[in-house]
C-alpha cells in the first residue's frame, strides 16, 4: 500500500528503554502526565492500524507500521526485544489468544478476528493497549464475541476507584463473559503498567483467591485486559514459544486499555476516541 511504503522510506528516531523496577507504584502528577502522552501514542496507533488494515496485508505489514509511528512520536515500541519477542506488535488471528510473532508471511483475510495489542514507553513509561478487530464481514458468533469482550473490558473499568479492589472487577468481567455464554482465559491477565511495561499487580478477569485482592489507590495505573474464547478457557503454545491459541481451535478476543486510578473513578489513558 502506498500509505505504508511511503511511511517506512522515512528514517526512525531510535532511543533507549528504561531500567526494570518492582513493586505497585503510584505515580506522581508528572509522571501521570508522562503516561498520557505514552498512552496517546498508543491510542494513536491502534486506531490508524484499526482504519489501516485489510485482506491481503500481512501481520508484518501492521507491525513495521506501528514501529515506524511509535518512532516518529518519539517512543520507542514496548514489546520490541522484551524477552528475545522480535515485534512491536501481537498480531493473533481468529483461534490465536495473545502473543502472536508478525510475520511476512501471516496474510489477513476477510473474516479474519484479528488482536492487535501494543505499548509504546515515552520518557521512561509505558502506554499498552488491544484492539480485536473484525476484518470485513465476519460471523454472527465472531461479532458478538469481539463484542461481550469489549463490553467486559468497560464492566471492569466501571468498577475502578481508589478503595475498590481488584476482585471487583475482576468479578464485573467474569460475570458478563460467563452470562453470554464464553469463558474467560484464566493464563493470562492484565498487570501494572508505567515504568515497567509489566508491573505489580497482577489484574485477574475472574475471582480467584490465589492472589492478594489489592485495595486501589489513587494514582495506580493499571492494564485491564480480558480475554474471551468462544470455547474452551484453556490455551496451548505454539512451538514458536509465544503465540498461545485455543485448544478447541474456537476463536478468541481481546481488548485493553491502560486505566489510572483517582479518586472519584478512573481515567482511560489509551482512550482512542480521543486522539
Amino acid at each position: 500500500m502506498n500509505i505504508l511504503s511511503n511511511l517506512l522510506s522515512q528514517p526512525a528516531k531510535i532511543t533507549s528503554p528504561p531500567k526494570q523496577r518492582r513493586g505497585i507504584e503510584l505515580k506522581s502528577p508528572r509522571e501521570i502526565e508522562i503516561m498520557r502522552q505514552s498512552a496517546k501514542i498508543v491510542a494513536t496507533v491502534l486506531k490508524e492500524i484499526s482504519e489501516l488494515v485489510k485482506p491481503g496485508m500481512t501481520t508484518a505489514d501492521l507491525d513495521a507500521y506501528a514501529e515506524k509511528r511509535i518512532r516518529e512520536m518519539d517512543a520507542i515500541p514496548s514489546f520490541k526485544g522484551y524477552h528475545g519477542f522480535t515485534g512491536s506488535i501481537c498480531a493473533s488471528i481468529n483461534n490465536e489468544v495473545v502473543h502472536g510473532i508478525p510475520n511476512p508471511k501471516k496474510v489477513i483475510r476477510a473474516g479474519d478476528v484479528l488482536k492487535v495489542d501494543t505499548g509504546a514507553c515515552y520518557q521512561g513509561f509505558h502506554g499498552d493497549s488491544c484492539i480485536t478487530i473484525a476484518v470485513g464481514e465476519v460471523t454472527p458468533e465472531a461479532a458478538r464475541l469481539i463484542r461481550v469482550a469489549e463490553e467486559a473490558l468497560y464492566k471492569g473499568i466501571e468498577k475502578v476507584k481508589a478503595g475498590a479492589y481488584l476482585l471487583d472487577l475482576a468479578g464485573a468481567i467474569e460475570d458478563h463473559v460467563k452470562a453470554n455464554g464464553f469463558s474467560v482465559v484464566e493464563e493470562f491477565t492484565g498487570h501494572g503498567v508505567g515504568r515497567n511495561l509489566h508491573e505489580e499487580p497482577s489484574v485477574f478477569n475472574f475471582r480467584t483467591r490465589s492472589m492478594p485482592n489489592v485495595k486501589l489507590r489513587a494514582g495506580m495505573t493499571l492494564a485491564i485486559e480480558p480475554i474471551l474464547n468462544a470455547g474452551s478457557k484453556h490455551t496451548r503454545t505454539l512451538a514458536d514459544r509465544w503465540t498461545a491459541v485455543t485448544v478447541d481451535n474456537s476463536l478468541s478476543a481481546q481488548f485493553e486499555h491502560t486505566v489510572l486510578v483517582t479518586e472519584t473513578g478512573y481515567e482511560i489513558l489509551t482512550d482512542r476516541t480521543k486522539v
